[in-house]
């Protein structure tokens, strides 16, 4: 069961587990306790990336499908799992991009780590304006071909540039990008709806949410400056604590408590009622925290409550 990824063979579940806290704050045993949760609970859909967690101090990046390598490999469920995955970050001097050369080099990489010989969803990570989208989609349509890849995607690209590999694929005869993650949520909802949510559903193309709490703050953790302090990640969501964010978790609270739910899973049941929206991606460090994930999954949101949401995150 599940949704199709666009027009590609995948079948996804309702919500893909951020695996950006793998090797981070998840320890490779926290991180397999996670892993064997979200099956145990039904779902089938992973998403990391090549530089995953480079940021936290002593990784170097590929941290997070080294663990998720050794999970397959140990469970012994590849044929079940959706895993997808990224390159173009920078993972060191001159390693970085969407060049055709550089491609062929990562994916071995990710293979190696992850364990597999192939990845279901390869993205393009960021945007790389000095490659031609031809070139990208060009090695991409190498991997295909060698059973190293199933599907593509992107994340963080600008209509513009989706656009163009859109006009590539129908005139060269190349890979089409079956998927798109952007940053979207309650508080982020810009970006997205101007123009990008419109091309992806006019062109059947799947997409997967990341930031889809924007950081925690829709789960209700921050509510003031001295909430900042509670995680390693409360001064990136300083920025939500005015007036806007303010409604928006007043109008979580409310839902919550009307469904007896939580804003945590109000947040990821409006994303998943959005029409173009496949799967949020969303992250958990605690089993506790998993079993709020899934029963996002469950919630239906009525028309009633998703126009108050939609009200209360309005830029007005």
């Amino acid at each position: 069961m599940g949704v199709r990824l666009g027009r590609s063979e995948l079948m996804v579940s309702r919500l893909c587990f951020g695996g950006n806290v793998f090797g981070w704050t998840a320890d490779e045993a926290m991180s397999h306790r996670l892993l064997d949760g979200l099956v145990d609970a039904g779902l089938n859909f992973i998403d990391t990336a090549d530089v995953y967690s480079k940021w936290a101090p002593g990784n170097q990046g590929g941290e997070s499908e080294v663990i998720i390598g050794r999970w397959l490999k140990a469970r012994g469920n590849r044929g079940r799992i959706v895993i997808a995955t990224k390159v173009g970050s920078e993972m060191g001097p001159g390693m970085k991009g969407l060049s055709r050369a550089y491609i062929v080099q990562a994916v071995e990489n990710s293979l190696r780590r992850l364990q597999t010989d192939y990845i279901d969803l390869y993205q393009s990570h960021w945007d790389d304006p000095e490659t031609p989208v031809e070139e990208t989609l060009a090695a991409y349509q190498q991997l295909i071909a060698a059973g190293k890849v199933r599907v593509i995607g992107c994340s963080n690209f600008s209509v513009a540039r989706l656009q163009a590999s859109l006009d590539a694929h129908r005139r060269d005869g190349l890979p089409r990008y079956e998927c798109l993650q952007p940053e979207y949520n309650l508080c982020e909802r810009a970006g997205f709806e101007a123009g990008l949510a419109d091309l992806c559903q006019r062109e059947g193309i799947g997409v997967i949410t990341y930031f889809s709490l924007a950081g925690g703050f829709l789960t209700g953790k921050y509510r003031n400056e001295q909430d900042l302090a509670k995680s390693p990640r409360g001064e990136d969501v300083a920025k939500y604590l005015d007036a806007r964010g303010r409604r928006i978790l007043a109008a979580l609270d409310d839902i919550a408590a009307e469904t007896a739910s939580t804003p945590t899973r109000v947040a990821l049941a409006w994303l998943m009622a959005q029409p173009a929206v496949t799967a949020p991606i969303a992250s958990a460090t605690s089993p506790a925290q998993l079993q709020e994930l899934v029963a996002a999954t469950e919630l239906r949101l009525d028309q009633s409550a998703l126009a108050r949401l939609d009200r209360a995150s309005a830029y007005s």
